[in-house]
């Protein structure tokens, strides 16, 4: 099921990426950013209280909530940078850099996480940044 969901997110990426970019055109990156930050915070409390789990949030640990916080942060400066370089850059090439985020991902979570890297990891990771370095040629 996971898989389902990986390619969901993805086609929605792709698709956030194209509408993205005829959005902001003539709009500042920033305004663009919020208002579509305002539109992911309306759908996700709204999945929230329609799966009923709203009462759940007094069980979310110290910790957690830190975690959640930092990773808030780091998407809304992930979602600002990329709006910006989406504004002056052609998605085509915009897309594929922000895209090797993946494969910074492998190698922060063999350092944080211990995950482990094998040979297949190192060649697709290889691949991936060949193709982006490519790309964004």
């Amino acid at each position: 099921m996971w898989f389902l969901y990986a390619v969901l997110s993805a086609l929605f990426a792709a698709l956030t990426s194209i509408f993205a970019k005829i959005g902001i055109e003539n709009v500042n990156s920033n305004l663009g950013t919020a208002i579509r930050t305002v539109v992911v915070l309306v759908m996700a409390w709204g999945i929230v209280y329609l799966t009923g789990v709203q009462h759940q949030i007094s069980n979310i640990s110290q910790k957690s909530w830190w975690f959640l916080l930092l990773s808030g942060v780091a998407t809304g400066a992930s979602w600002l940078f990329y709006f910006k370089a989406l504004q002056i850059g052609e998605a085509s090439k915009v897309v594929p850099v922000d895209k090797f985020s993946l494969v910074l991902t492998v190698i922060l979570a063999f350092v944080f996480l211990h995950e482990a890297i094998s040979a297949k990891v190192i060649a697709g990771i290889t691949l991936i940044m060949l193709g982006t370095l490519i790309m964004a040629l």
